[in-house]
């Protein structure tokens, strides 16, 4: 009887823990779905911001700096909402945002010889 006690006690728990992993793999896939969402939003919102080729300099930039990319997409979406982005930017007035917001440094180019 001790054993069948421990046998269900065991069966509980295993049924508890796998519970508890399905709940949290919900969350997972809740949270990709919420994460996908947003970037979909921002790449509309960037797409009516920049023209062709400044999307691909900040993909270019989002390829090295992830971080510093969505930190500049936050910076152009407040900018276009404060109304100060009337229209869309394009490659050179996108570069010039780049170098103001670094301080006009310039990283260095690596050069083969």
């Amino acid at each position: 009887m001790a054993e069948d006690i421990e046998d269900l006690r065991r069966k509980r728990m295993q049924q508890l823990l796998q519970q508890q992993l399905q709940a949290q793999q919900q969350e997972a896939v809740q949270e990709q779905m919420q994460e996908a969402e947003i970037n979909n939003q921002i790449n509309f919102i960037i797409g009516n911001i920049l023209e062709p080729e400044a999307r691909e300099r900040l993909a270019n930039l989002r390829l090295a700096r992830p971080q510093y990319a969505r930190q500049i997409e936050v910076l152009l979406i407040q900018l276009r909402q404060a109304g100060r982005l009337p229209q869309k930017l394009s490659d050179a007035e996108f570069k010039g945002i780049l170098m103001k917001l670094r301080g006009g440094k310039r990283e260095g180019k690596i050069s083969h010889d």
